[in-house]
């Protein structure tokens, strides 16, 4: 199987989409117990929500699941949020604490290194090289991450989750024209709640890329399951009226988004080829 796919565009966005895969393989599925065989947490139908809202932008896509091993974090394995419960390279746990895997199946060190191989570089070789083609275009880039997730999770965080979460590593993933852009219209938007820098504030993805000082910004979404799935459990099914409601909202997000980073791109040169 493909374990990445890339629709590439002409616009200076990127959209990243490393949980929306359900591929995993049958050796590696079979090794997952009854809870973790449910793939419970995927982004569920975000490359849907996304589909068309900005017909020129590039997507990257991991096919494979983040049980199998999770493209937003960190290769070396390092926390994103130390102190904080959170869920690692591979999951041993589900997001409410649960195991996933079969007794003495859990995955190896081993394991680890060539799912590292097999599926989390030629992700991350995909977007990176996305970013460099973009870049040599316009200039600059920015790399808008999405992301979806259960609107209460006790075991992540506390309450509830507002419906837009924008994460910029405090502020360091992208310039503040970026952040606001997108802030004015999620936090403007009736019937939605929104933070920046909140309990999400930009997986490995975002930290990692965002590098606005050379025209590569890097921003996270957020979004809470019950904004456009009729239920936030099996069977996890769109919502179509919720949905084409958020639509608007993202539609106008990523507008916006084009708009500055045309704006932008006269401060940065072009990289020379």
């Amino acid at each position: 199987m493909s374990v990445v796919e890339v629709k590439q565009g002409t616009s200076p966005i990127i959209l990243g989409f490393p949980h929306t895969g359900t591929d995993v393989p049958s050796d590696i599925f079979a090794r997952l117990n009854e809870n973790g065989q449910m793939l419970a947490d995927t982004d569920w139908h975000i490359d849907q929500l996304y589909d068309g809202l900005l017909p020129t932008v590039t997507t990257v896509r991991a096919t494979f699941h983040r049980y199998v091993i999770d493209a937003n974090r960190d290769p070396d394995g390092k926390s994103l949020y130390p102190g904080q419960n959170t869920t690692t390279l591979v999951p041993e746990t589900d997001f409410d604490g649960r195991p996933i895997w079969r007794d003495k199946e859990k995955p190896t060190a081993a394991d680890v290194r060539r799912r590292l191989e097999t599926f989390h570089r030629p992700y991350h070789d995909a977007l990176a090289e996305q970013i460099k083609r973009v870049q040599a275009e316009h200039g600059l880039c920015i790399l808008y991450d999405c992301h979806s997730i259960r609107s209460h999770i006790p075991f992540l965080f506390q309450g509830k989750l507002p419906d837009f979460n924008i994460g910029t590593s405090e502020g360091k993933s992208c310039s503040p024209e970026i952040a606001s852009a997108v802030g004015r219209i999620a936090f403007a938007a009736p019937g939605y709640d929104a933070v920046i820098n909140g309990r999400f504030k930009g997986g490995w993805t975002t930290r990692h890329y965002g590098q606005p000082e050379k025209g590569v910004h890097a921003i996270q979404m957020e979004l809470t399951q019950s904004s456009h799935l009729a239920t936030e459990a099996l069977p996890f099914k769109y919502d179509e009226t919720k949905a084409e409601k958020l639509r608007r909202h993202l539609k106008d997000i990523l507008e916006i988004l084009e708009q500055t980073a045309i704006k932008l791109g006269s401060r940065y040169e072009q990289p020379k080829t």
